[in-house]
């Protein structure tokens, strides 16, 4: 029987040695920190499958947790011995690194294996980056031209003159990050989500805005043109952003410092979205009503 205290010792023991927080683990894991907690207190035991994960994400061997436990296939959950003629390929994790000067274009499957580092002038052209998280990343003049960043997280981390341009974008979160000096013209932000950052004096011709929201962020020197439509601009700070020949459609604006510094020129909205700005004081001089 599988000894849950020794276990728990034993996460401890491997978490601490690679410098990560049990939050830091638990995000990893797509579980809560409790869980962690109560894994490290002996309280409780992740299941086998989890116990793989932990092993890949610790760097140890499983055998490291128990001799009796052997590894198993998540797809259909049969635990095997592994066989001397299996080669395993290598896990290449290329986080908490210093990157200059770089080519990774076309690169596939990154996930998480970027997290904590330092990149900079590094290109990232036509790659598959979905499903990417980046956490505590400086990332600098690097070119992600082209690329699908769809579904990622970026957290934490500063992003400044870089090339995003016709990148994908979709549903990916921008949580805590600071965004300075990047070009994103053609990308697509439908369904992105920014948290609690900035966004600062970076191009973003042509970008496609849809169901993008903006929660208590610093937008500063931004140009917005064409259509935006089912977008949310919520407790957040503008300076010198400005809608330019723009048709905005069912977007929401509440709670923002003032929207008197936002100007917009040769803009037509809806009358949801007009009610929005005439609440928050806008000069609504250049804007259209478009009718039903």
């Amino acid at each position: 029987m599988l000894n849950t205290k020794k276990i728990g010792n034993k996460i401890t023991e491997a978490r601490k040695k690679i410098n990560i927080s049990q939050a830091q683990l638990a995000e990893r894991l797509f579980i809560s920190p409790q869980a962690v907690g109560k894994w490290e207190r002996g309280e409780s035991m992740p299941d086998i499958i989890t116990l793989n994960r932990l092993a890949e994400i610790l760097d140890v061997d499983l055998n490291y947790f128990s001799e009796n436990i052997q590894s198993v296939k998540t797809s259909s959950n049969v635990m095997e011995q592994p066989s001397d003629k299996q080669k395993k390929k290598p896990d290449w994790d290329m986080s908490r690194g210093n990157w200059a000067d770089a080519d990774f274009s076309g690169l596939k499957n990154m996930h998480e294996k970027f997290s904590s580092s330092n990149m900079q002038r590094c290109l990232f052209i036509g790659s598959d980056m979905s499903g990417l998280l980046l956490k505590n990343n400086n990332v600098d003049r690097c070119d992600f031209t082209g690329s699908d960043i769809s579904s990622s997280h970026i957290k934490n981390s500063n992003l400044a003159n870089n090339l995003f341009k016709d990148c994908s974008l979709k549903e990916t979160e921008f949580s805590g990050s600071n965004i300075m000096g990047c070009d994103f013209s053609g990308a697509d932000f439908t369904g992105a989500a920014f948290k609690s950052g900035g966004f600062q004096s970076s191009p973003i011709a042509n970008a496609v805005w849809n169901r993008t929201s903006f929660n208590a962020m610093q937008i500063v020197d931004i140009v917005f043109d064409g259509a935006i439509e089912d977008c949310s601009f919520e407790n957040c700070a503008f300076k010198k952003v400005t809608f330019r020949n723009s048709t905005l459609i069912n977007n929401f604006f509440k709670n923002n410092n003032s929207l008197k510094g936002v100007r917009f020129i040769d803009c037509q909205v809806d009358k949801i979205t007009y009610a929005f700005l005439k609440n928050g004081k806008a000069d609504l001089t250049s804007i259209t009503l478009l009718t039903q």
